[in-house]
């Protein structure tokens, strides 16, 4: 419980550094000052300056805001997805069931990076592309999840009796089904949004996610890599954040009710 109340703080933190850092900053990512490249902190720039002259607050600030909006809304998708296709698929049974789960196990297959990387080919946008990517494998789980429980609870004595008194799916999946899917489910989103964040810094990394200039994690660290002896400052400063960001997402997850 302590490890949660941890992580949803310093997740707080981050979340209030993301909507707040862009009324404070003066100067925004994008703007260049050559003589302040690799400078320290001033009224400017708080976090100092990267390699280009740009203010690392700015661009930590929209960085996480990338982040976190593409793993969030990609891990959403996910959920409603793989929820949805995990009752129905306990609900119906038969080649319904069958076909869901084989379904699930071929995507499976398919790495999440080069799952990602095939819908950068086929949709012009890179955020766009790393939302369907990632949502496109990690239904998987929420489906696997959904499916497991919701068989053993559709064969109890509440949903026969539920289904006898008139009761629909909706109402029986609310009432009976979803407080023993809840938690885990709960669990498996904030697993989801952390590998979606790992994700996307690991391709920014790489150089093969956002393109320069856009404000980015990993393409940030590897931007800055060059200069650690000059600057090693810097380059700590997205390295500390996507630590903060996966420390945060992980403290909930397996922190306990």
């Amino acid at each position: 419980m302590r490890a949660r109340h941890l992580g949803l703080g310093l997740l707080a933190v981050l979340v209030a550094f993301v909507l707040i850092g862009p009324l404070l900053d003066p100067v925004g990512p994008f703007k260049q000052a050559l003589l302040r490249v690799l400078a320290g902190p001033d009224a400017q720039a708080w976090f100092g300056y990267d390699h280009l002259g740009r203010s690392m607050f700015a661009r930590l600030s929209q960085a996480l805001r990338l982040s976190l909006t593409i793993a969030f809304a990609a891990t959403a998708t996910a959920a409603v997805l793989g929820i949805a296709l995990g009752a129905l698929a306990s609900w119906r049974g038969g080649w319904i069931d069958r076909g869901l789960s084989l379904l699930a196990d071929s995507v499976l297959a398919l790495p999440a990076l080069l799952m990602v990387l095939m819908m950068g080919v086929i949709l012009p946008s890179t955020p766009l592309a790393f939302w369907a990517g990632l949502a496109a494998v990690q239904w998987i789980e929420f489906f696997r999840l959904t499916r497991s429980v919701a068989r053993s609870q559709l064969a109890s004595p509440a949903v026969e009796a539920a289904t006898l008194q008139g009761f629909g799916p909706l109402w029986v999946f609310r009432r009976i089904l979803w407080p023993e899917i809840g938690p885990m489910l709960r669990t498996a989103t904030a697993f989801g949004v952390a590998n979606a964040i790992a994700a996307i810094a690991a391709l920014g990394f790489v150089s093969v996610g956002m393109r320069a200039p856009t404000p980015e994690l990993g393409l940030m660290m590897v931007e800055l890599l060059p200069s650690w002896r000059e600057a090693p400052f810097a380059l700590l400063q997205p390295v500390a954040a996507c630590f903060a960001l996966l420390l945060s997402l992980n403290l909930i997850a397996g922190g306990r009710e």
